[in-house]
């Protein structure tokens, strides 16, 4: 792949007491892979997510996950939309394409604003998939390749995560990957048993967007949003309309990530 600039105009705040205003930005492809061979079998993809000065703890051990991905065919762009440029310098000093998004109070608005810019990146610069790849999340460095094979519209890697489960104190940990119950109502349960004793491709009714690989097609009906009402992110959201669309959502039982976060402060993310 070559160095071919990416031109692009966001919406960003030029400070909290001023309208929206809007500024170019100029993203240059990522360099770490340009040395793989690259043939027509290669899909174009763009691997990225938001982030925040919140995400600082695990970013070397992120850029090293990035770095280690052996697909020949990505472009990695981070999108950040902390309060200042303090994190948005750093992440530019390691030589990643980074875009400053404007800073809202709301977590769940920023995050689903800076999703959509990558969203609009892989739409517009022709990208065949988009592999949200969250910046606590390191994938096995074949993730791509195995999570490709499939040829499917949506399919997640699976990442665990802590929950509390009903009138628990303590969190136990579980795959943000849920499937239908088997009583034939629209709830959900926790794909745990599936994830541990069955191989492969399982289907499911929803999932995180740690590390989850999505068609342009996809991309092209369905915005990330938010549902205020239920007050989440924008992940659940999203699996609903894949499903409403007439797409399938699959998960690779096979491939597991680690998600660093021992050190995250859940406290901070809601400023």
């Amino acid at each position: 792949m070559g160095t071919k600039p990416i031109y692009k105009y966001f919406p960003i705040a030029s400070s909290p007491n001023t309208s929206q205003s809007y500024i170019y930005k100029e993203i240059m492809h990522n360099s770490t892979h340009k040395s793989k061979k690259i043939t027509m079998k290669h899909p174009k993809v763009l691997v990225g997510c938001p982030t925040a000065n919140f995400k600082a703890y695990c970013l070397d051990e992120y850029i090293q996950g990035v770095k280690k991905l052996t697909y020949p065919n990505f472009d990695l762009v981070i999108v950040d939309n902390s309060k200042d440029e303090e994190y948005y310098k750093r992440l530019k000093s390691h030589g990643i394409n980074v875009i400053k998004d404007k800073f809202v109070k709301k977590a769940m608005k920023r995050i689903t604003h800076s999703r959509n810019i990558l969203r609009d990146i892989a739409i517009k610069e022709n990208y065949d998939y988009f592999l949200s790849l969250e910046q606590d999340v390191i994938p096995p460095p074949e993730v791509i390749q195995q999570l490709l094979k499939h040829n499917k519209d949506v399919v997640s890697a699976v990442v665990y995560t802590k929950f509390l489960l009903g009138d628990a104190t303590e969190r136990k940990i579980r795959p943000l990957m849920w499937i239908e119950n088997k009583d034939g109502t629209q709830t959900m349960r926790f794909a745990s048993p599936e994830i541990e004793n069955k191989a492969g491709l399982i289907k499911i009714k929803a999932c995180g967007l740690g590390c989850i690989l999505i068609k342009r097609n996809v991309l092209e009906k369905i915005k990330f949003r938010l549902n205020e009402k239920e007050n989440t992110y924008d992940d659940i959201p999203f699996c609903a309309d894949v499903v409403s669309n007439g797409f399938d959502l699959f998960g690779d039982a096979n491939v597991k990530c680690k998600h660093i976060i021992e050190n995250m402060d859940w406290d901070s993310i809601d400023e």
